[in-house]
């Protein structure tokens, strides 16, 4: 904003009677910016100036280092498992806590719980208070499920499988309509995880650019209810919330990375962290694409909140959209917000296609320095996995802010769901005040998970490529590019991050 007032101080003194009118303009974009703004950036961005205690580079050059120190370790260390995909596991199935649980029927509790809470979202959003901060389903929905639920079942396995409302709500309509839950036709292969990834689009999208209220959140979610259900009944029940429900998908992927291995009707075994990454393979080009718009998306939040992002439209660094309108983009905001939503989406729609495109050629060359005669394919699938991690990191370090911000209220609006001044469970008056971390300690964990994130991602990597290659030397040759990868992603991680830090967003 101080570039805009330099610029519209300069135009005035050439065209006064257009001055005034870019004045208003620019008072006009800077509260409808600042307002449209509020819903997403409050999850990664920060109401003040931070500076980095040393510079950015050094960030840069110290994570670089650190993936470098971590490939020559595992390159020396690492072996591929012998044997079974399986690594080694302890099985619980059979244990005492696992007995005592299945005695107290929690997985009969805990999927009517879920249906309850998808229940109440839906109810207090139709019937509850305007105001998203004091409406349940905003917090339950978008901070405890989508980002406190995602990150639990990163530590706990994919329990979401057990308790998926609208799974539950498909067997006990399966309950009453016989052969429901069959489906009518055999869901095609060729649609694969194409129908979740759209889905996955489109939930990005209302997430980023809706700015969803409690009364359009809760016909949200009663209009993908319907959906799942009619998928239901036409592609049965097996196959739709194995491929077509996204947040199924988006959560078993995260379960991989889980020490503990929780399979609904397989049992229960405690593993190795993000060891389930290497018990099997990307099955699909639709699941890899899936995998990298799972990091796509959440950099496309933070680069859009970043200055350099809000020049290249609004000041026209190439000057073509000047000449064609005759004057500078910001200058013309209401004319232009429109076109705006439009390019912004179309990046962001497009963004998992360029990290695909960014991907193959870094696999191509791993290919290529390995001297593997295996297919592209095989290879890009082979290595998909090993972008969980970061995927992991990007979407925790941008958004676990909002789980001390909001996250903790959600205890005040249980007894107060509909914001009508109520005290159900005696809890309307604790957790009221929201957590601020310092900013330095939020900067400083930031760097450490991106860090150690693509640290993990490395070893992964490694350790497949140990299975995809014929030897150890072509192994670690086909590594090199990958590593290059990996550096290329924290560095420009790292940089999205420090963006909104250090210039107040």
């Amino acid at each position: 904003m101080a570039r805009s007032a330099r610029a519209l101080a300069q135009d005035r003194s050439r065209r006064r009677d257009v001055g005034t009118a870019c004045r208003s303009g620019a008072a006009i974009f800077a509260l409808l910016a600042l307002s449209a703004q509020v819903p997403s950036a409050a999850a990664h961005s920060f109401g003040r100036i931070y500076n980095l205690p040393v510079p950015f580079w050094m960030y840069a050059w110290g994570g670089a280092a650190a993936l470098l120190l971590s490939f020559l370790v595992v390159a020396w260390f690492a072996t591929a498992p012998a044997g079974s995909r399986a690594p080694r596991s302890i099985d619980l199935q059979h244990s005492g806590v696992v007995r005592a649980l299945r005695w107290l029927r929690l997985r009969c509790v805990l999927r009517a719980l879920a249906l309850i809470g998808l229940i109440a979202c839906v109810l207090s959003g139709w019937f509850g208070t305007r105001d998203p901060y004091r409406n349940f389903n905003m917090t339950f929905f978008w901070v405890v499920f989508v980002l406190g639920f995602a990150y639990l079942t990163a530590l706990i396995g994919d329990v979401y499988a057990l308790l998926n409302p609208w799974r539950t709500l498909a067997e006990l309509l399966g309950r009453a309509w016989r052969g429901y839950l069959q489906g009518r036709v055999r869901y095609p292969s060729s649609l694969a995880y194409w129908p979740a990834l759209a889905l996955y689009m489109a939930f990005i999208w209302v997430e980023l650019f809706a700015h969803t209220r409690p009364l359009s959140l809760a016909q949200l979610l009663l209009g993908y209810s319907v959906l799942n259900l009619v998928a239901v009944y036409v592609f049965g029940a097996a196959a739709w919330f194995r491929y077509g429900e996204f947040f199924a998908v988006f959560l078993r992927l995260l379960a991989l990375m889980a020490p503990i291995d929780y399979r609904p009707g397989q049992g229960i075994r405690l593993r190795p962290p993000f060891s389930g990454l290497l018990e099997a393979h990307a099955e699909s080009w639709s699941l890899l694409v899936f995998i990298l718009f799972m990091l796509s998306s959440t950099a496309f939040d933070g680069l859009r909140a970043t200055v350099p992002w809000f020049k290249l439209f609004w000041f026209d660094p190439t000057g073509w959209l000047t000449e064609w309108m005759g004057k500078p983009p910001i200058h013309a905001y209401i004319e232009l917000r429109p076109w705006y939503l439009v390019y912004e989406t179309m990046c962001l729609f497009l963004s998992p296609l360029l990290y695909l495109a960014i991907y193959l050629v870094f696999v191509w060359l791993a290919r290529v320095c390995g001297g593997s005669r295996r297919s592209l394919r095989e290879l890009a699938l082979g290595f998909a996995y090993s972008l969980l991690p970061i995927a992991l990191v990007y979407h925790f370090t941008h958004y676990y802010t909002l789980l001390l911000t909001q996250g903790l209220k959600i205890v005040s609006l249980l007894s107060d769901p509909l914001g009508n001044g109520w005290n159900l469970f005696g809890t309307a008056g604790l957790l009221r005040a929201p957590i601020l971390p310092d900013l330095k300690w939020i900067w400083h964990t930031q760097v450490g998970l991106i860090v150690f994130g693509h640290i993990v991602s490395v070893w992964i990597a490694h350790v497949e490529a140990l299975r995809l290659f014929p030897s150890r030397r072509a192994a670690v040759l086909s590594q090199i590019p990958m590593l290059l990868l990996m550096v290329a992603f924290t560095t420009f991680g790292l940089w999205i991050l420090a963006q909104p830090i250090q210039s107040g967003r």
